[in-house]
């Protein structure tokens, strides 16, 4: 009888584990037509609106009915979209035409292109300087634009090709540079490249988020591991297995959670904050194979992925020795993540 006392208790102990492990589930998709790409999506909590980049198009959906209500449209081949809610104006990064797109948030109307330089990637608005940073990855630099008047205010040399950037709004800028594995630390007002950290043991590094109360950097990097960055001192406190193929990040205050999404894997990542750099997964919850990137509603806690089926990959030739296998048309949508 004792034994059997002990193995209940057990078995009651293994349930409540897995309850607690279960953080997250696929709820719902949404469709759109078209075989184009994609890459980031932001989620304006504040506004109630989420924006997700398609091939040309900006797909503008309701956070609370979950149903598409927009586009901005007359792009080339969007990357990331930035928003100013106190200036109720959206910033696209046009990497096919090397501009930054502003756009009205009310009326969705096209308001001025400024010109960035070389593949506009990554995108900001520093709500401490009142500028929207473009992180350029062929040009390897960064385009800072006043975003109110849309005037650049001058251009940063990187060193290296960006990728991901984050502002903790009290003046400090960050951005990962992928080729060189490490974080750079930008002054938004001065427009100087003030520390440059190493990420090692982490390569790679694509998405990047922040908390800014325990000022905590959080680094997704390709060889599966997530760096976490102390901001002030650049030191990599730790590192926590993630999946495969990450191209994003996001932290949930409400929660101490940090969630990357892997797009190899199919899966996110669910990370705990659970203490002073003290950090465990929580679990790995199945999303698709393609859904890279991701955007976190933080009033809801529901996170929405992009992704599609492939078909199979076009014969390799001399001039693209590696092709990528086409988009299935009519297969993009967005993946709506919930708690359980």
């Amino acid at each position: 009888m004792r034994n059997s006392r002990v193995s209940f208790v057990f078995a009651l102990v293994a349930v409540a584990t897995s309850a607690f492990a279960q953080q997250y589930k696929v709820s719902n998709r949404i469709p759109f037509p078209g075989d184009a790409g994609w890459d980031y999506l932001f989620a304006d909590s504040a506004a109630r609106q989420l924006y997700v980049s398609h091939g040309d198009e900006v797909e503008v959906i309701d956070l609370d009915s979950q149903k598409p209500v927009a586009k901005l449209a007359g792009l080339n081949r969007i990357h990331g979209i930035a928003i100013a809610d106190d200036l109720n104006r959206a910033f696209i990064s046009d990497g096919g035409a090397n501009v930054v797109v502003i756009f009205d948030t009310k009326s969705r109307a096209e308001l001025q292109r400024v010109k960035t330089g070389t593949n506009p990637d990554g995108i900001v608005y520093d709500s401490y300087s009142k500028r929207v940073f473009a992180f350029n990855g062929r040009s390897q630099d960064a385009t800072a634009i006043d975003a109110a008047t849309g005037t650049v205010a001058g251009t940063i040399t990187l060193g290296g090709k960006p990728e991901f950037p984050v502002s903790d709004g009290k003046g400090g800028l960050y951005a990962n540079i992928e080729d060189k594995s490490e974080i750079v630390k930008i002054n938004p007002k001065t427009l100087q490249v003030e520390k440059r950290w190493p990420l090692a043991p982490c390569e790679g590094p694509s998405g990047l988020a922040m908390d800014p109360s325990s000022n905590r950097l959080f680094a997704v990097c390709s060889n599966q591991k997530m760096a976490v960055v102390d901001a002030d001192s650049g030191k990599v406190v730790t590192t926590v297995p993630i999946g495969d193929g990450p191209d994003a990040v996001a932290f949930d205050p409400g929660k101490k959670l940090i969630i990357s999404s892997n797009g190899q894997s199919g899966t996110v990542t669910t990370i705990k904050e659970e203490a002073p750099d003290r950090y465990s997964v929580v679990e790995n919850a199945p999303t698709e194979k393609s859904a890279r990137t991701l955007a976190l509603d933080t009033k809801t806690h529901v996170l929405y992925l992009s992704a599609a089926q492939f078909g199979a990959a076009p014969a390799a030739t001399a001039d693209n020795p590696r092709p990528r296998p086409k988009i299935v048309a009519g297969s993009f949508h967005v993946l709506i993540v919930s708690p359980r």
